[in-house]
């Protein structure tokens, strides 16, 4: 069965616009700000206490707000309110535009909310009554894809960054670089999802 999380992105490899890959950085800036780039980890604090971070943006951290709630309803009710649902999945489109650009695998800029964009992220309802006990254990299940995404994402900054100078110096982005960097957006948002409470299904350690 296919993931409930599925992210696409169209191809753009070849006459890739230079000026606007030089000034990535700069021009991404307004996304960032609203919901984040790629960053995770586990952090460790000086009273031996361990968090688990994001970094989504202001959109992000009302979503990760409202997944809290989420785990409160769902594991006392079974319900997630539709409300928050539909908040959760506009974040999720939004983000996966805006890593996309800011990662250099698209050159259009971003929409500030919904619209078309050759980068997309579609969320399947559960089919089914919400699993409790999945929600209640959730951080603890992630935990492996966190540890596991923190190489993946590092590796994913320094291919970007080699295809930045590429880019700049050929107007074409490696297929191979660029094959990796969609992998890792799909299990980056994957995981996410997972950790908002989207979905149940454990999210697979695949690039694919």
């Amino acid at each position: 069965m296919p993931y409930p999380v599925s992210v696409g992105v169209e191809p753009s490899l070849t006459n890739r616009n230079r000026l606007t890959t030089a000034f990535r950085l700069v021009l991404a800036i307004p996304h960032l700000i609203l919901v984040g780039g790629i960053g995770l980890g586990l952090a460790s604090h000086g009273d031996n206490r361990t968090t688990i971070g994001g970094e989504g943006g202001l959109f992000g951290a009302a979503a990760i707000f409202l997944a809290i709630v989420s785990w409160f309803t769902i594991v006392f009710a079974g319900r997630h309110i539709t409300g928050i649902r539909q908040f959760t999945s506009f974040y999720l489109r939004w983000r996966v535009r805006a890593l996309a650009y800011f990662m250099l695998l698209e050159d259009v800029y971003p929409p500030f909310g919904d619209a078309p964009y050759p980068a997309s992220i579609e969320v399947a309802d559960p089919p089914g009554p919400r699993d409790r006990v999945a929600v209640c254990l959730r951080i603890l299940f992630a935990i492996p894809h966190i540890v596991v995404l923190i190489f993946v994402l590092m590796a994913w900054c320094f291919t970007t960054i080699a295809a930045w100078f590429i880019i700049l110096f050929t107007g074409n982005y490696p297929q191979g670089l660029y094959e990796f960097g969609i992998g890792a957006l799909r299990w980056r948002l994957r995981v996410e999802a997972y950790l908002l409470l989207m979905v149940d299904e454990y999210p697979p350690f695949s690039l694919m």
